[in-house]
């Protein structure tokens, strides 16, 4: 028997019999969870698909790439790639506090804003703690809540806006330990002038804290963030390289708080999750402001361009404060799944809000020119396909 074919019959064996023997002991909370992602990624949908999308633009990337000299200092570091990167995040932490004008302290680096938000509902949420947030907003965070046994409160979306005033006065009710506000908001789009963030952040009540995604706050009109302040224990802001400086794949996030919680996520964190290239990746963009600007003015370019091929289709784009456009296809959510459905047939990837009523929107990454072409040219035959 060759050794492939051994290979093979031991593993079959090995099916046949594994139900024989006891298997893991997850806690109850695990056992009770369902096995499934916030997400479906792009490379599920291609495998399954058989082929690759012609234009990605459902996943809120950077589709026109990172600095220049991020790459370049992410190759150079690729050949110490067998050191561990500074646990500490030593460097990158003093120039994000240079540039915010904040204290050090009152930063911590971690794996994207997903690990950052997980790690801080380990700190604060345990086994029947009620949090709150808005229906349909992004769907990681109630994963973690969910994985850590919180009650999550959901609060519906008010004229495709999250609510802050209910999200507060949800927390004040239910007594939450967090409540969780983006602005600009994924997946709409909209935003909030820094006014109404500063008195959701006054009216939070006491012992909760408001969790401020700001992912997309670069792409924003100026006075849509209040000022940072590290002495207020009210608020945590996240903050990402993902978006504006195009690094989603290095993930690279950070928080800015005050520095007693900060230093909180010194007990949970994994504190060689920061690998060599991602740190000297996302402090060479930082240093690259030029490029920053550039980036921005070209989502500002491509929001424009959706909204003009959006209207060419008896479509409407809503205002959008991210690098992406909300596209509202002006039925209901079966109508909309029915166009995104068709996109995707036509090798264009985009995604959707989840609840209604902004499922009746597609939701359309900014991108280079050429996958803006694609999505021009198989928009009106998705929806003619759609009925």
């Amino acid at each position: 028997m060759c050794r492939r074919t051994a290979s093979l019959a031991g593993a079959a064996r090995f099916r046949l019999t594994g139900g024989m023997k006891p298997g893991p002991r997850l806690t109850p909370l695990a056992a009770s969870l369902p096995a499934t992602v916030p997400f479906v990624g792009p490379e599920a949908q291609e495998r399954s698909r058989g082929r690759l999308f012609a234009a990605r633009l459902g996943a809120n990337e950077m589709g026109f790439g990172p600095s220049p000299a991020a790459v370049t200092a992410m190759a150079a570091a690729a050949s110490e790639a067998w050191m561990y990167g500074d646990p500490e995040n030593h460097d990158l932490k003093q120039a994000l506090a240079s540039e915010l004008d904040v204290p050090a302290e009152a930063i911590v680096v971690g794996e994207g804003i997903d690990a950052l938000l997980g790690y801080l509902v380990r700190l604060t949420v345990g086994p029947g703690d009620t949090v709150v947030t808005s229906r349909g907003a992004y769907p990681t965070f109630n994963y973690h809540v969910a994985g850590f046994g919180g009650t999550l409160h959901e609060v519906p979306y008010r004229g495709d806006h999250e609510d802050p005033a209910a999200l507060v006065a949800a927390a004040r009710k239910t007594d939450a330990k967090l409540v969780y506000l983006a602005n600009p908001d994924n997946p709409m789009g909209s935003w909030h002038g820094a006014a109404a963030i500063s008195e959701a952040i006054e009216a939070v009540p006491d012992g909760c804290l408001l969790v401020l995604d700001e992912a997309y706050v670069e792409f924003a009109p100026e006075g849509t963030a209040p000022p940072l302040d590290p002495t207020d224990r009210r608020v945590i802001r996240m903050r990402t390289f993902s978006k504006a400086h195009g690094l989603a794949g290095m993930r690279v996030g950070y928080a800015i708080g005050h520095p007693d919680l900060i230093g909180a996520f010194n007990k949970v964190r994994n504190h060689f999750g920061m690998c060599r290239v991602a740190q000297a990746a996302a402090l060479a963009s930082l240093r690259d402001p030029e490029h920053l600007a550039e980036t921005i003015d070209r989502v500002e370019a491509a929001r424009v361009r959706i909204g003009e091929i959006a209207a060419a289709n008896g479509l409407a784009a809503l205002p959008s404060a991210t690098n992406f456009v909300a596209i509202d296809c002006g039925r209901d959510g079966a109508f909309a799944r029915r166009v995104l459905a068709g996109l995707i047939e036509r090798d264009v990837f985009v995604r959707m809000p989840f609840v209604a009523p902004q499922d009746r929107c597609i939701r359309v990454s900014c991108g280079p020119e050429e996958s803006l072409d694609l999505l021009e040219k198989a928009l009106p035959a998705a929806l003619k396909a759609a009925g």
